[in-house]
């Protein structure tokens, strides 16, 4: 952590990826200032954020659904992310064509 916090440009925040409240505790001690709260049960969140949420933002992430968001959003988690929604998205085939009118990169217009 400290070799990042050296690393990163000042006002740079640092988010670790933690998945139990003791991950959570050690990261913030070693001055993570976001944790990602991995696949954590609602016990498990409801402790971390009691214990950490006036020392990081906590953004809660795996497992969660519809049925379940609004019960993570009362543990006092800051954030929620919501994977499902994008898992199943179809990709889209896209194409980008630009017309320089004849104009080369790099040549000025005349």
């Amino acid at each position: 952590m400290k070799t990042a916090r050296a690393a990163a440009p000042a006002g740079l925040r640092i988010q670790v990826e933690v998945e139990s409240e003791a991950d959570a505790v050690a990261a913030v001690e070693a001055g993570a200032d976001f944790l990602l709260l991995d696949n954590c049960t609602i016990p498990q969140l409801r402790a971390i954020a009691a214990r950490l949420a006036c020392r990081a933002l906590l953004e809660a992430s795996g497992g969660v659904r519809i049925e379940n968001v609004r019960e993570i959003a009362e543990t006092g988690v800051s954030r929620i992310s919501i994977g499902w929604i994008t898992h199943s998205a179809p990709a889209a085939d896209v194409a980008l064509e630009i017309d320089t009118g004849g104009i080369r990169p790099g040549s000025a217009r005349g």
